[in-house]
């Protein structure tokens, strides 16, 4: 049969890589190995009431100690480095090196953003959320999303990002929970978070803790803002070095370093996926 060109793909457009999240393309490799900050944000912004200014005489009674400003501690937040790779096979007689590397690269660009977003869900989003489930069991879909918004508004003040696996997408439809910002094309909730409807997360769907979702439900996370640091894609042997002179067979590795952060407080939900 004639070789012809292999079918292209399109990554999902409102994955972890896309409108959602701000992505930065970095060279220090420093911030390759892991980043540390100041969580911003996370600390209430609280009513000062001047007790000069209030004419509340509390009669015979002390008024006890005088109201005082508190202050609040900013906590050290850091992300992990996460790399991902994408590797060629074939014999070196029917494939050239480039070949090989454009294969690789190619396999690289449709498959990155879902392997992200699987390795994001269980290493960060698993790891510490709060679970919303209530004792009854998992809710509606428009419930859960109502939950978790809550949940990000008591601990951040801005807008934050919720996490959809792609398999329970199309029931943020039913209830209209997401409309399209026509500026930037994301999907946004009615309060303005906005909404990753991941590949990888549906490959994931586990909760708190790393437990899997019953057959039926799934689960939704929202955090604040997601920073993505990503590194250059590097090509792994050079030319001469990718030929196993005992087999004669060509293998050529791409692989690219990510670090991604997200801020304050991670909120986790179990919904019901079918009536």
């Amino acid at each position: 049969m004639p070789l012809v060109t292999p079918i292209p793909g399109t990554p999902l457009p409102h994955g972890i890589l896309n409108a959602c999240t701000t992505v930065e393309d970095v060279e220090d490799t420093h911030e390759l190995l892991g980043v540390e900050w100041l969580a911003l944000g996370c600390c209430p912004v609280r009513e000062w009431r001047d007790p000069c200014a209030i004419d509340d005489s509390p009669g015979d009674e002390s008024p006890g100690e005088p109201p005082v400003k508190e202050f609040c501690r900013p906590e050290v937040e850091h992300a992990a480095p996460i790399t991902l790779y994408a590797g060629a096979e074939c014999g070196a007689l029917g494939w050239s090196y480039d070949e090989a590397v454009a294969h690789a690269q190619a396999t690289m660009e449709l498959g990155e953003q879902q392997a992200l977003e699987a390795a994001w869900w269980s290493r960060r989003l698993t790891a510490d959320a709060v679970d919303l489930t209530p004792e009854a069991g998992p809710v509606s879909v428009a419930q859960g999303v109502a939950a978790l918004e809550g949940c990000l508004a008591e601990s951040y003040g801005g807008r934050g990002v919720l996490h959809v696996p792609a398999g329970a997408a199309a029931l943020l439809g039913c209830c209209n929970l997401l409309r399209e910002d026509p500026e930037t094309g994301s999907l946004r909730t009615l309060a303005g978070n906005c909404a990753v409807i991941g590949a990888g997360y549906s490959a994931e769907n586990t909760g708190p803790g790393g437990f899997p979702a019953p057959p039926g439900t799934a689960w939704l996370y929202i955090t604040g803002p997601v920073h993505i640091r990503r590194g250059p894609l590097d090509t792994i042997p050079d030319r001469n070095a990718s030929v196993n002179i005992r087999t004669n067979d060509r293998r050529v590795l791409v692989e690219r370093t990510y670090v991604v952060g997200t801020t304050c407080t991670v909120c986790a939900i179990l919904v019901e996926v079918c009536p």
